[in-house]
C-alpha cells in the first residue's frame, strides 16, 4: 500500500499547513506550477516527489522535471500533465497521451479548481487537486490524499486550507 499526497500549483509556496498533511505519505505527486527549485527541494526533503513542470516553471525546473509522467504503482497506471483539461474537455496533448498510455488515473493541475471526475468514456479517474499555493484566484487551497493498494484507490479525502 502507498499513501499519496497530490498537490499542484504551489507557485513557490511551501507552508507548514501543507507539510503536516504530506509528511505521513509515502509519495508526493505534484501536477505542475511548482514555482522554483527551492520549493521543489522542500517537498523532496519530506518524501519522494513525482512531478511535472507547469507553464510558470522556468528552465531551472524544466531541466529536472518532465512535461508529463507515466508510471505504474500498485498495479495502477498513472498519467500526470500540468495542462490537461478534464473529461469532455481534455487538451489536445492530454487526449494524445490518454489514447497512447490508457491510464487508470489521469492527473492535471493548472485550473486551480479541485476536480475528482470519473471518465467513463476513457475508463479512468480524473484528478485535479486544485491549488495549495497562495497565488491565483482560488479562495480555498486544496490537496488530495489517498491510498493505493493493489490496484484500488482507498480513503480518498480532500484537504481544504485557508487562503
Amino acid at each position: 500500500m502507498k499513501k499519496i499526497a497530490l498537490i499542484s500549483d504551489t507557485h513557490s509556496y511551501y507552508g507548514e499547513d501543507v507539510g503536516k498533511y504530506i509528511e505521513s505519505c509515502d509519495e508526493i505527486w505534484h501536477a505542475g506550477d511548482i514555482g522554483d527549485v527551492m520549493t521543489l527541494d522542500k517537498y523532496r526533503a519530506i518524501k519522494m516527489v513525482r512531478a511535472v513542470f507547469g507553464n510558470i516553471d522556468g528552465q531551472d525546473i524544466r531541466v529536472e522535471i518532465p512535461e508529463y509522467l507515466f508510471f505504474t504503482i500498485e498495479s495502477l497506471k498513472v498519467l500526470i500533465i500540468h495542462i490537461g483539461g478534464y473529461p469532455g474537455r481534455y487538451s489536445r496533448r492530454a487526449k494524445e497521451l490518454i489514447t497512447s498510455f490508457r491510464p487508470d488515473i489521469f492527473i492535471s493541475g493548472h485550473s486551480h479548481i479541485l476536480k475528482i471526475i470519473p471518465d467513463k468514456k476513457n475508463n479512468l479517474l480524473h484528478l485535479n487537486p486544485g491549488s495549495c499555493g497562495k497565488k491565483g484566484f482560488h479562495k480555498i487551497r486544496t490537496l488530495i490524499l489517498f491510498d493505493i493498494d493493489n490496484g484500488n484507490i482507498q480513503n480518498m479525502r480532500v484537504v481544504e486550507l485557508s487562503r
